[in-house]
């Protein structure tokens, strides 16, 4: 099967709709799909509905802003095939997105009186339907320069990386409870791109909260993390997945299926853990 199950939507941070992800997936023969989108399970009424419609089997997915406190650093947790009321995911979340809507909108205002013109009603129009304002949504607004360019990682690293107006971050959810969420709602919780934000040495510790898979098929990952991934796979029988990460615009220029998943995503799958 031709499967992705790491793609975004505009019920985050991607800047396309479901249903133009999807018509693109169709087009690149993907057979099975997962919306991961940030913090947030709003869009799988509409994702499952398309897939029927577009003859791609939608696999519920989540992708979980957390950290490693013991490590100090962030990491991010994938949710797969969990219950469509998702009350723990739905729980934990909330939060999650409160905090990062209230540090958004404080970064907006920092940039305003650091002499740029941004218009906060706008930038929240430009977000819907998320109900969350993410960075991408800020730069849309500051510069017509794509996300790929010199110009554009120019400005981004003025304005929210080391001394930047804008930088810093908000307060996440520790890794474990993350996963815990995840399966308390009957669904595998998977360690995203940890080649990316180096979860490596945090997998042991997820795998006794309830871990049951990593991603080894990403965009930032190289041969080294494909042979580290697959290694912790066979020592902790780990389910493994990949995806391309998609954006669309607000993202690396990539599209749906460039990147596959090693497997796909079945009940049977689930029936052993």
């Amino acid at each position: 099967m031709r499967v992705d199950l790491h793609v975004h939507s505009h019920y985050s941070d991607g800047s396309n709709s479901v249903e133009e992800v999807m018509k693109m997936a169709s087009a690149n023969g993907i057979e099975q799909i997962s919306f991961v989108d940030h913090d947030t399970v709003n869009g799988l009424p509409e994702i499952l509905i398309l897939g029927e419609k577009y003859g791609i089997e939608a696999i519920p997915g989540i992708e979980i802003s957390a950290y490693d406190f013991k490590r100090d650093r962030k990491v991010h947790v994938l949710g797969y095939n969990y219950q469509p009321e998702a009350l723990h995911i739905k729980s934990i979340c909330q939060s999650l997105l409160e905090r990062r809507q209230a540090h958004s909108l404080w970064q907006i205002e920092q940039i305003k009186a650091a002499g740029y013109e941004l218009d906060v009603k706008a930038i929240i129009e430009t977000a819907k339907p998320s109900t969350t304002i993410y960075k991408q949504h800020i730069m849309k607004h500051l510069t017509e320069a794509s996300y790929t360019s010199p110009e554009y990682k120019q400005l981004y690293r003025k304005l929210f990386k080391g001394d930047g107006v804008a930088s810093g971050d908000m307060e996440y959810l520790d890794a474990v409870n993350a996963v815990r969420a995840i399966v308390a709602d009957g669904g595998l919780a998977v360690v995203a791109h940890p080649g990316q934000l180096d979860s490596y040495d945090l997998v042991p510790e997820l795998v006794e909260a309830g871990l049951g898979g990593i991603e080894r098929n990403h965009p930032d990952h190289k041969a080294e993390d494909h042979q580290k991934v697959e290694a912790l796979a066979k020592t902790y029988d780990l389910v493994m997945t990949g995806g391309t990460d998609y954006h669309g615009v607000f993202g690396n220029f990539i599209e749906v299926g460039d990147i596959l998943s090693p497997g796909n995503l079945i009940n049977s799958t689930f029936a052993h853990r």
